[in-house]
């Protein structure tokens, strides 16, 4: 059976702007708990985990400068989902990709033959910087040794993304309709939100929840693997997975997650459900030809083919949650 939606939260508001109502939201959970008989989350005897990534007004809300095509309507499900089912799900975890000015992919970091910066969604190679195509305008060894670095893992190549998800900014906040049902779950089920924020470092790309996507650079080293977070969310019967994109940072956390799992236990695949409607991928750039690993969709659709063979569980929002 599942709950009904509380009296405050607004589908049609999803992808707007606006303070979240703390007073009005939390005192609705405290009635909406008795009225309804919601325990108290350390009393589940099945606990489960749902493990929202980036869901940020960066990348889900239509005016930002990396808004994904779809996110608005994903975080609908999403929300639709989480109050149906407040009653099963034990904790909530969220990432907050987390940026400044100069960091390896804002153009900031990078000029041209003439001094001007790239344009949002320009590739930059290793071969094109050794030509003199592309310069850092800091920490030019260290960012040719990144990017030959990043090309050896076959995932990427470095890619220039518009200004984003800066600290200190709105587009950095949980989407206010989320952080809203983030208050309400708290004061339901009597718990608190676990909230993660990655992404700071300037000389690598940080699309995984979990690590960077280069953990050394030159000698320095630039990152490591979130052991901590990932003890965290195997510590679940269950984690549903979504959030924004598809095809980046929920693909690198799962692909993460995957691995981690493999080498530790692999009786726990069938843990990591993807929530596959409660996330859209980025859409490909507008080149011709398109290099393969930018075609964004594909990469999104292929990796949840190898998750799906890997033992995790590919479902939608509108599947039943048994416990």
């Amino acid at each position: 059976m599942t709950l009904p939606v509380p009296e405050f939260h607004e589908e049609k508001r999803v992808g707007a702007l606006y303070l979240e109502r703390a007073a009005q939201v939390t005192e609705s959970a405290r009635r909406y708990a008795v009225a309804h008989g919601v325990k108290p989350a350390r009393e589940d005897r099945v606990r489960i985990a749902a493990f929202g990534i980036d869901v940020q007004v960066a990348f889900c809300q239509p005016e930002a400068s990396l808004f994904v095509p779809g996110a608005v309507e994903d975080t609908q499900r999403t929300l639709r989902w989480l109050y149906a089912h407040l009653d099963r799900l034990t904790g909530l975890v969220f990432s907050l990709d987390t940026h400044r000015v100069f960091q390896v992919f804002h153009p900031a970091w990078w000029q041209d033959a003439e001094g001007r910066p790239p344009a949002p969604l320009t590739p930059i190679t290793s071969a094109e910087i050794r030509a003199g195509k592309w310069r850092a305008t800091r920490h030019p060894e260290e960012s040719l040794a990144y990017c030959e670095r990043l090309e050896a893992t076959g995932k990427y190549v470095l890619t220039v993304w518009p200004y984003h998800a800066l600290l200190g900014g709105l587009s950095h906040a949980l989407l206010p309709a989320v952080m809203e049902a983030s208050l309400f779950h708290s004061l339901a089920r009597d718990t608190q939100t676990r909230f993660e924020v990655k992404g700071e470092e300037p000389l690598t790309e940080n699309y995984s929840v979990l690590s960077p996507e280069v953990t050394e650079v030159g000698g320095r080293k630039v990152g490591e693997f979130n052991t901590d977070l990932f003890d965290h969310l195997l510590s679940f019967d269950r984690v549903y997975v979504f959030g924004q994109a598809k095809s980046h940072c929920v693909l690198s956390t799962l692909m993460d997650l995957k691995q981690h799992i493999e080498a530790t236990d692999r009786s726990k695949m069938g843990r990591i459900h993807i929530l596959e409607d409660a996330m859209s991928p980025v859409p490909a750039p507008p080149l011709d030809p398109l290099p393969p690993g930018l075609d964004f969709p594909r990469v999104a659709n292929e990796a949840m083919r190898t998750f799906r063979e890997a033992g995790m569980k590919v479902v939608r929002t509108t599947d039943p949650i048994e416990v």
